[in-house]
């Protein structure tokens, strides 16, 4: 017995089925892999060519390792290429349909359907009891018995899609801890002064490395209406916490104090944002001017003044106040504690026959398709042993 239809639960369900299990799987939604659909614009980022344990975020970062080295992108590319699924790389290793994420579902689907997989939407649970056999499932359709549990039912993230906590507290109901959950890959909220510098540039978005801590990504930086977003604001939004000190480089592979001095070498009438406007968007340039910086004539700036200006480029403070919250964020942190899971299988070490999978388990990965590949991978370790 699956309880989730999303890319864990279904890669659980087609492994397990394909070794001969009598396999279903409850949805309580009224179709499987939501999140799949819309995921990537539709496209459905579906793998990273380049995952690695270092890509993933949990309280035992050598965790996810067993299931990531037994099931790898490679194998799931061979899966999507045998269904004929024509895809491409976006950039760093990112895996994308061609045409449809609906592709991957069906693919899913298939499988499934091959190996006779049952599979019930609008499934709700009631409740889910141990008996001496396994388990007893009570839904708003039926009872099922099953000598196994797989919990897929993912994290909090984007509750519009139908996620809940409900795999958090099953995991409590058996006897497991929950590592605290937060908001992860997601948009940055600005407040009071901070916010009303930048709003109505929202839509503009340059190339920068954030940075926080000891973390930094690089990549595209949108202003919204709300505060940022954008690839490197999402990633470094899973380290980032309220009050922690948060950088950007605005000119990334440029040598900001060098480009000063040349700069008022060759055009030492021009103002300042003038100059900057050539390396980033022009309105962004007048406003960095107008609230953090100066604007003069650059045969005005002083060797000090022009020292600051470049560090200040380099590392621009932004003070975040906040996230957006589940609502738009693309996973969960935290989950049920991987302490005790068996990395090998995704057995609990507490409850014989249960087991925990996907995003609901405390294993986060980047942005760029390595959730998925999480997905795969777990999917596959349980499916393997259940």
């Amino acid at each position: 017995m699956i309880v989730g239809g999303g890319a864990a639960g279904l890669m659980c369900a087609l492994v397990a089925g394909q070794r001969g299990r009598r396999v279903i799987v409850i949805e309580s939604a009224n179709r499987v892999g939501k999140k799949i659909l819309m995921s990537g614009g539709g496209r459905c980022n579906f793998t990273n060519t380049g995952t690695t344990p270092e890509n993933f975020l949990s309280a035992n970062p050598h965790f996810c390792k067993s299931a990531l080295a037994r099931y790898t992108p490679m194998h799931f590319i061979e899966l999507v290429e045998r269904h004929r699924i024509a895809y491409h790389e976006k950039e760093l290793g990112q895996l994308f349909c061609d045409e449809s994420s609906k592709q991957i579902v069906a693919m899913l689907l298939a499988e499934c359907a091959a190996v006779g997989v049952t599979i019930h939407t609008n499934c709700a649970i009631d409740s889910i009891h141990k008996t001496d056999s396994g388990f007893l499932i009570r839904t708003n359709a039926a009872e099922f018995a099953a000598p196994a549990l797989v919990i897929a039912s993912g994290g909090l993230s984007i509750p519009s899609m139908g996620a809940s906590g409900f795999g958090y507290e099953i995991a409590r109901q058996f006897g497991h801890t929950v590592l605290p959950t937060r908001a992860g890959l997601v948009p940055l909220t600005l407040s009071g002064t901070h916010l009303e510098r930048w709003q109505d540039l929202s839509g503009v978005a340059l190339p920068i490395e954030a940075r926080c801590a000891t973390q930094s990504f690089r990549g595209a930086m949108l202003i919204t209406h709300r505060g940022i977003s954008g690839p490197a604001i999402l990633q470094i939004s899973s380290y980032w916490q309220p009050r922690d000190a948060l950088t950007i480089d605005l000119l990334p592979d440029i040598d900001a104090r060098a480009v000063l001095r040349e700069q008022q070498t060759l055009r030492s009438s021009a103002e300042l944002k003038t100059i900057l406007a050539e390396w980033l968007p022009k309105r962004f340039a007048q406003r960095l001017c107008e609230t953090s910086l100066s604007n003069r004539p650059l045969k005005q700036y002083r060797e000090a003044e022009c020292v600051q200006i470049a560090a200040d480029l380099k590392n621009w403070p932004i003070v975040a106040s906040g996230t957006e919250g589940y609502r738009t964020a693309e996973v969960t942190l935290g989950g049920v504690d991987t302490d005790e899971l068996s990395s090998t299988t995704m057995q609990s070490r507490r409850v014989p026959g249960l087991y925990f999978i996907g995003e609901v388990v405390d294993v986060t990965g980047h942005l760029g398709g390595y959730n998925f590949q999480w997905a795969w991978a777990s999917g596959h370790a349980a499916g393997c042993a259940v």
